[in-house]
């Protein structure tokens, strides 16, 4: 919308700039018609029109006959010839003398003064200072400014509001899809939570009665894996419809904490957790939701860092929080980062499919982070991926609620 009304605009300011050039270009070449028919026996605007040559256009020739000139005559030493005031009291006789020597001593040939365009020109033994009266041009050029802008900001307001509207009939078959997508991730994991426990408690059973059986195998495991999926697709359905409730926090212990949870883990993998947490910071939040997305972030690195460090780092500038979790991996493409918090999408499809993940943690961790009123990036740069949440202290409740609605 902002283009449009940018071009619009400039094409306003275009079309009354061009018309301004021809006005005064057209001012210009009537007086130049003017000065050259100009004869010292020039006495009423009769002997005017009467002396313009046939080389004089004929559109130029009504131009000259309707609008206003005034003349002064001088010889070389200043002697006024003559005065030609049109017969108006717009100006006097003195008045118009002391600006034409005014004129011819700053040794100008033409230009603009007030309302009067004016040209200095050499004839047969003297100099003549030429005037025309361009207040019916000037008010015409601002009689089309005013509309212009009057009828302009009428158009961009229409404009604006036309976009809005279709704006809005554009997204909402998509918003509604959406939403119908979310609803049904939603019904489904509910659905299959009852299920899902019955075949679990059902093969408890069947393997303390059997003993161990490959086939039984096989089915408590799918069956976990299931229980598993289920369980992230709850997680992501609340973390993006359901109301949470915003509390003051310490999230630096909440990140130190989750950080020492998943040092062991770290460490049987080989790999370390570098950390550099601020203490103290203070947010307003949701301290469930707050764990979550820090765990989703530093069980991320540790799955996908191929090299042995994983730095963790919480700071605070001003009243922005920033969290980051960065490990050596895989670069991802431009391609793959646009679509990294996408519900299900997953980079390496071959190597996730194998385990418990499924493409929705980081779209939990955007949820989380976009209740919160913050955003989450990820950065690509020398084989290290960096993710990125930036929050605030202060909390802003419709930042939040705009950011949900526009996922």
């Amino acid at each position: 919308m902002a283009s449009i009304t940018l071009m619009f605009a400039v094409t306003l300011a275009v079309i009354l700039l061009v018309s301004f050039r021809e006005i005064r270009e057209r001012n210009q070449t009537t007086l130049e018609h003017y000065v050259a028919s100009y004869t010292l026996k020039q006495t009423t605007s009769t002997n005017k029109s009467q002396s313009l040559n046939d080389t004089v256009p004929k559109e130029d020739k009504t131009d000259l006959q309707l609008a206003t000139f005034y003349a002064v005559a001088l010889r070389e030493d200043g002697t006024v010839l003559r005065v030609d005031n049109a017969g108006k009291s717009l100006f006097t006789e003195e008045e118009l003398v002391k600006l034409a020597k005014q004129l011819i001593s700053e040794n100008k040939t033409e230009g603009q003064t007030a309302t009067l365009s004016y040209m200095i020109a050499s004839k047969n033994g003297y100099m003549l200072v030429a005037f025309m009266d361009n207040t019916v041009s000037e008010g015409g050029l601002k009689t089309m400014l005013r509309n212009v802008v009057v009828v302009g900001s009428i158009a961009i307001i229409l404009l604006f509001v036309i976009s809005i509207y279709l704006s809005k009939q554009i997204i909402k078959p998509l918003a509604e899809n959406d939403q119908k997508q979310k609803q049904f991730i939603s019904d489904a994991s509910h659905e299959l939570k009852t299920p899902l426990a019955v075949i679990s408690a059902n093969a408890e059973m069947l393997a303390k009665e059997i003993g161990p059986n490959e086939w039984l195998s096989n089915i408590q495991y799918e069956n976990q894996r299931m229980d598993d999926l289920v369980k992230q697709l709850l997680h992501l359905s609340r973390a993006e419809n359901a109301e949470v409730v915003m509390e003051k926090v310490d999230l630096s212990r909440i990140v130190t904490g989750e950080m020492l949870a998943f040092e062991s883990l770290a460490f049987e993998q080989g790999k370390a957790l570098q950390y550099d947490v601020k203490e103290n910071i203070q947010i307003t939040g949701n301290q469930s939701q707050l764990t979550q997305l820090t765990s989703i972030l530093i069980d991320n690195a540790i799955r996908h860092a191929t090299g042995n460090e994983i730095d963790l780092e919480l700071s605070q500038q001003g009243h922005t929080v920033i969290l980051s979790v960065e490990n050596e991996g895989k670069t991802i493409s431009l391609e793959d980062q646009q679509h990294l918090f996408d519900r299900f999408y997953q980079v390496d499809k071959v190597r996730n499919s194998e385990g418990h993940h499924y493409g929705l943690g980081l779209s939990i961790a955007k949820a989380i982070t976009q209740n919160h009123g913050g955003n989450i990036e990820v950065f690509c740069h020398n084989n290290k991926i960096k993710f990125k949440v930036t929050l605030f202290q202060k909390f802003n409740i419709f930042q939040s609620s705009f950011n949900k609605s526009s996922v």
